[in-house]
């Protein structure tokens, strides 16, 4: 195994790019571990609180399974710490595999990856309009995301770490509120780009205002940005959040491929 990725790499992941466009975008930048033979296996750590990812092919075998859970194992991965992203096979080995070693891991969410390629226009239209955040919506960003993070409970930091966060946010220009016609910061969707793909991420509604489409609205509108860059958007959801999923194929997203997380204790 390499502790380093090159193309070989970024062609086996052709085929996932969408379901593993983080794995892709990790792989070039700096990580904690990096392990792949270039074929069939992939794990990728960038540090705690982060979830490890470890890709393979659909094709995979018991062997090579057991290969990744032997390499995970080795660099004390299994200790209860962790969360591993992975396809629904693997992450049932290492489940199966690490109940024979008297550990327990559990699935924690399941993850649909959708594309759009053609949005389609929301039925309902929000009152109110998109807004590229600038660095004087730094503090509004930074309330959001802090509210975002303590919502889904997961990769949380402290405030300065947020606006930081937020400051490289604003920077990209890709960063997005939906204000209302009183003007209030409702919704928040950024994307981050890497190739010819754009991830949608950080969609979030304050509690007070959803059930009023603005969401969905900016999601869609900052879909339509991508494109327009010459992007092809992207998202993750939570596969058992039926109501979400069903927003965002409304406005023109289609499944491409499923993953899990699981995590131990």
């Amino acid at each position: 195994m390499d502790s380093f990725a090159d193309e070989r790499d970024l062609k086996i992941l052709e085929n996932d790019r969408c379901t593993f466009f983080v794995l892709r975008h990790l792989i070039g930048g700096t990580c904690k571990l990096l392990l792949t033979d270039h074929e069939r296996l992939i794990i990728c750590f960038t540090d705690h609180p982060f979830p490890v990812w470890i890709w393979t092919p659909d094709d995979a075998s018991e062997a090579e399974m057991e290969k990744a859970y032997q390499i995970v194992s080795e660099y004390s991965l299994l200790n209860g710490a962790y969360r591993f992203n992975l396809k629904h096979a693997p992450a049932k080995y290492f489940m199966e595999r690490a109940a024979e070693d008297g550990k327990t891991l559990s699935v924690s969410m399941n993850m649909f990856a959708y594309d759009c390629r053609n949005p389609v226009k929301p039925d309902k239209m929000a009152d109110g309009s998109i807004h590229r955040c600038g660095s004087e919506d730094l503090d509004e960003l930074v309330d959001l995301i802090d509210s975002f993070q303590k919502e889904i409970g997961i990769d949380q930091k402290d405030r300065d770490g947020y606006r930081r966060d937020a400051e490289a946010f604003i920077h990209t220009g890709n960063t997005f509120f939906w204000k209302n016609e009183q003007g209030d910061y409702v919704a928040s969707c950024k994307y981050a780009t890497d190739g010819n793909m754009a991830s949608i991420n950080l969609v979030f509604t304050r509690p007070e205002f959803r059930r009023k489409h603005y969401a969905q609205n900016l999601v869609y509108q900052v879909t339509k940005l991508a494109i327009d860059a010459g992007y092809v958007p992207m998202l993750y959801t939570d596969a058992d959040y039926t109501a979400s999923n069903t927003c965002y194929e409304k406005i023109g997203y289609v499944l491409k491929g499923k993953l899990c997380t699981i995590g131990g204790i």
